[in-house]
């Protein structure tokens, strides 16, 4: 059957993610659909902006909504708390603990604020029951731990917030790990610090997975060699495909798959392959950020502001080497090719900076399904691929919480 699929898919992908057939669309609304890495929390706290309301991408560029998770059979995810890296000290981790706990807040009112169509997903086996009820699912994650401190028992706050995945660190090294992307291009710890290794006990007791996305390669051999349940990747993608600090090669992809671990292929357009430079843009967008974190609390008249100037870059210095819908192909089936089927996902990172040309936002999800279908996967390995194996891991993690 898979050869079969196989020979039928004679167009390239580009052109095959141009139309989905509707017996696709049929079979992508059918399954349950998660994607591991939704930065959308950031978008619950622009000023007028609701998660209720459709949005355009080219317009405000936020990429989630509920009428387009409706609209691109998208049952939900990891919402996750991400935090900037900040000054490594009492008072940059107090700043960022406050920051992390009210945007966890927000993630927690988004859901009540409208139980008819969100629902808080607390173990693996929620998953089929809210999206059997037609509501999205929300789980809840970290994207870097740097809010804890050096107090890795705070970590039980969050896991009672409703957080059930969480990574180490981001940007930068911080107080528990390694970055793959560090400014000194230099290791601090070659891996977990001390306090890194006791904060993976702690989420092993308390059935938190443990995410090695933005940490080093040193900080995965750790994990995998020290967790006592799987690690995941939650956003991550294929070195042999781009040599690029941020994925990994095949060889720890092995090692990952071989504990039982997943990676989630990430949508983020500077990770899957090199584009040309465009000093002008980076540099007019590079200002116009610099003015959006100085603005931290937005007018709804500044962020419309702020919207028109990037809406000016776009036009006066257009990025014409953006990435594509192959581009993300290519990193999901190489993936596919080396580790099967049960050890590959999705986290695109929507709203984090994820999305590439053809698949802008969560509109067009169901073009990963006709792709994978055309590439000869089976209904059953798509479902494995969109929410079986993340979901693998969280169980693995609840098992085996308080051993």
């Amino acid at each position: 059957m898979r050869k079969l699929l196989v020979l039928t898919a004679l167009l390239p992908l580009s052109v095959q993610a141009q139309e989905v057939p509707k017996a696709v669309m049929q079979l992508h609304q059918k399954l349950i659909t998660l994607d591991s890495h939704l930065d959308t929390p950031a978008s619950l706290d622009l000023p007028g902006w609701s998660i209720e309301e459709g949005h355009d991408v080219h317009s405000d560029y936020t990429q989630v909504d509920l009428p387009r998770m409706k609209k691109g059979g998208l049952d939900g995810g990891f919402w996750a708390i991400y935090t900037p890296q900040g000054p490594v000290t009492i008072e940059g981790f107090r700043k960022a603990r406050d920051f992390a706990i009210l945007r966890g807040v927000s993630i927690r009112e988004m859901v009540a604020a409208d139980p008819a169509n969100f629902q808080l997903a607390l173990e693996a086996k929620d998953a089929a029951r809210i999206a059997a009820a037609g509501k999205r699912i929300v789980y809840m994650s970290i994207e870097n731990a740097y809010p804890l401190g050096e107090d890795v028992t705070l970590l039980k706050t969050f896991y009672d917030m409703g957080v059930r995945v969480s990574g180490f660190a981001h940007f930068a090294h911080n107080q528990f790990a390694d970055s793959s992307t560090d400014p000194s291009k230099k290791p601090r710890y070659g891996g977990l610090s001390p306090l890194g290794k006791e904060l993976l006990k702690e989420m092993n007791r308390l059935g938190i997975v443990p995410d090695a996305s933005h940490s080093s390669d040193q900080v995965l051999d750790d994990l995998l060699a020290l967790s006592t349940t799987p690690v995941l990747l939650t956003h991550s993608g294929c070195k042999a495909v781009y040599d690029h600090p941020r994925n990994i090669d095949d060889e720890h992809l092995k090692a990952l798959a071989a504990k039982g671990g997943v990676i989630q292929m990430n949508a983020y357009g500077a990770y899957l392959r090199a584009s040309k430079p465009n000093p002008e843009r980076q540099k007019a967008l590079a200002g116009l950020y610099a003015q959006m974190r100085e603005d931290a609390k937005l007018s709804p008249e500044a962020r419309t502001a702020l919207l028109a100037k990037r809406q000016e870059i776009d036009r006066l210095y257009p990025d014409t080497d953006r990435p594509t819908f192959d581009d993300f192909m290519a990193h999901m089936l190489h993936a596919l090719k080396v580790v099967g089927p049960d050890h590959v996902g999705i986290g695109a990172d929507w709203d984090g900076g994820g999305g590439v040309v053809g698949m802008e936002d969560v509109v067009d999800l169901p073009k990963i399904t006709a792709a994978l279908l055309k590439a000869g996967y089976s209904e059953a390995d798509v479902q494995k691929i969109w929410s079986g194996n993340v979901l693998r891991v969280l169980a693995a993690a609840e098992a085996g919480k308080g051993k």
